[in-house]
């Protein structure tokens, strides 16, 4: 049995909450962390507040702030300009606001025309360019396969060998249920404890859509239940059995997840975290 408290809120579930109500939410839930990210409410990852207003809120809710989400493009040499100036900024808000770890994701765009060969030595490129930042900032870098068939990085094995080359000590990889779905690794990959031992974070979400396999998107993503096509509990149960003893973070970008109001959404995470608890 997978404990309350390892869950947490990624605040995609719930874009229109203020963060008040968000990290109440979490709370109320009897969940122990939260996510915040950059790519909603015109990318103010704090909606506004001081950081020290933000530190302040998730303390009297009793949560913590467990990754900022994210670093995108990361592993793209044409924006590692724009991805340094970010990195500085995300890198100091983390530290403002107590979050230990920054997520980072690779580009995900059809137009690009890199081997995979050069997506490689790019992302082992990024990694090394970007390391010294984090390490004094004393920061972890998460970094996430996207499985989606234009990804330039979508195996969770790859992005694992990319951090090895680095040498690096601040990275992990951060395992996404619905990526490792669509993308190459073979789910066996996980019975390996020292895989197990590099796993930063778990994202959690489901789809219960009746559609091919090569037509998921992000507006699929709904909480996972007995009808999740995915059957993400199943890789829960998996990383369960191999060791992995972190966090699994909801992470639905289902627009019929987003609408539900307060209440609603309390009562569907609830009935979600008592599946994946058992199942």
């Amino acid at each position: 049995m997978i404990e309350t408290r390892r869950f947490a809120l990624n605040r995609i579930a719930a874009p229109a909450l203020r963060l008040a109500e968000f990290f109440g939410l979490a709370a109320e839930l009897g969940l122990s962390a939260v996510e915040l990210r950059n790519d909603i409410r015109d990318g103010a990852v704090t909606n506004g507040l001081k950081a020290s207003e933000v530190v302040q809120l998730a303390r009297e809710a009793g949560v913590r702030i467990i990754t900022i989400n994210a670093l995108q493009q990361f592993n793209l040499p044409s924006a590692r300009a724009k991805a340094l100036d970010e990195l500085d900024s995300l890198l100091a808000l983390c530290k403002e606001i107590e979050c230990p770890a920054l997520v980072l994701c690779p580009n995900n765009r059809a137009d690009d025309a890199r081997s995979p060969e050069q997506k490689y030595h790019d992302t082992v490129e990024a990694l090394n360019t970007y390391a010294p930042l984090f390490s004094a900032a004393g920061v972890l870098g998460y970094v996430e396969p996207l499985g989606f068939s234009i990804s330039s990085l979508a195996s969770a094995e790859v992005a694992l060998k990319a951090i090895h080359e680095s040498g690096a000590s601040c990275y992990r990889v951060l395992v996404d249920t619905f990526h490792s779905y669509l993308g190459p690794d073979s789910p066996a990959m996980f019975d390996d404890p020292a895989v197990i031992q590099k796993i930063g974070l778990v994202h959690v979400s489901g789809v219960e859509a009746s559609i091919p396999k090569s037509q998921f998107s992000d507006a699929h993503r709904v909480l996972p239940g007995p009808a999740d096509v995915m059957n993400s509990a199943a890789l829960m149960a998996r990383l369960e059995k191999a060791g992995y003893r972190g966090m699994y973070s909801f992470e639905p970008f289902s627009a019929e997840v987003q609408a539900l109001g307060a209440k609603e959404l309390a009562s569907a995470l609830r009935a979600s975290i008592e599946y994946l608890s058992h199942a």
